[in-house]
């Protein structure tokens, strides 16, 4: 069967395969709700590969079945060596409409959040946290899913009138439990996982992870040795692309710019320092 493109978003391309799905992580970064026009080499296979490892290491029910492309009708005008290492071949589930965010630590929409009211998503807080302060225990914060733009935070009471009390309360459990696991990991390699999304789907009646799994796209990763609340942390992520936009005149309601070739690179290399630092592993694509 020809591999037929049946969704694209911010990052991936999904095609049908049939009976699975073939996900393939491209080179495209994405800041404020646009797409830039600027990719970063190999870092689709840097998302890949991480989730693969995280997918090994959790060992928790999830939809990947196998990241070799044999035996696979490759999209049209697509080459093996295009696809290899940025590719999973995953088995077909219905989403469950619900971002699963596990919180660690008080920052980003969680912070501002925070800042108004004094809570974030109906957790209560204490009243003298700090930005990037620590919870004494990791929140779930669950947000919906959006198709463009962001995806909105809510309390746990939304979220279960949107796909049931018994379905929230799994989802609640399966992603803190993931989310101490990694982070233990994560520590043991010297970075701090701040928080990260989720997301699940049904499988022959169960509920089974899918889609990336704790990468920098989907996670914040800070250095542990750096760490320092009350202030914004330096992290392995986007910063070095978010920091050139915030110094442009983009007024981010209009096409974004191109990014400086340094600013590619350095973000480059910040992906794959997280990938090798968290994995132990060295990145094969340089």
């Amino acid at each position: 069967m020809t591999a037929t493109l049946t969704r694209q978003g911010k990052v991936r391309d999904i095609y049908d395969l049939g009976d699975r799905f073939l996900m393939v992580a491209s080179d495209r970064i994405s800041a404020f709700d646009w797409v830039l026009p600027t990719t970063i080499p190999d870092k689709g296979r840097v998302l890949t590969q991480l989730s693969l490892f995280w997918f090994e290491f959790l060992g928790v029910p999830n939809h990947l079945l196998t990241s070799s492309l044999d035996g696979i009708a490759l999209p049209k005008g697509l080459t093996r060596e295009q696809l290899e290492g940025r590719s999973m071949v995953v088995r077909k589930c219905q989403v469950i409409p619900i971002e699963c965010v596990v919180r660690g630590y008080l920052v980003g929409s969680g912070w501002k959040d925070y800042q108004r009211s004094g809570s974030v998503c109906g957790h209560q807080l204490p009243p003298d946290m700090l930005n990037c302060g620590k919870f004494r225990e990791p929140l779930f914060t669950p947000a919906t899913k959006a198709e463009s733009g962001h995806d909105e935070n809510i309390d746990f009471e939304t979220a279960c009138r949107q796909v049931g009390e018994e379905v929230v309360r799994e989802l609640s459990d399966k992603s803190l439990g993931i989310y101490r696991l990694a982070a233990d990991h994560a520590a043991s390699r010297g970075i701090i996982l701040a928080d990260t999304k989720f997301e699940f789907g049904w499988h022959d009646g169960r509920i089974i992870l899918i889609d990336e799994v704790l990468t920098p796209d989907s996670s914040r990763f800070w250095p542990a040795d750096e760490y320092e609340p009350g202030r914004n942390q330096r992290s392995f992520d986007k910063q070095f692309v978010r920091e050139f936009l915030e110094s442009t005149t983009w007024d981010k309601n209009s096409p974004p710019p191109e990014l400086p070739a340094e600013i590619v690179a350095r973000t480059r290399e910040k992906y794959i320092e997280a990938y090798e630092r968290l994995s132990s592993r060295t990145f094969q694509w340089k």
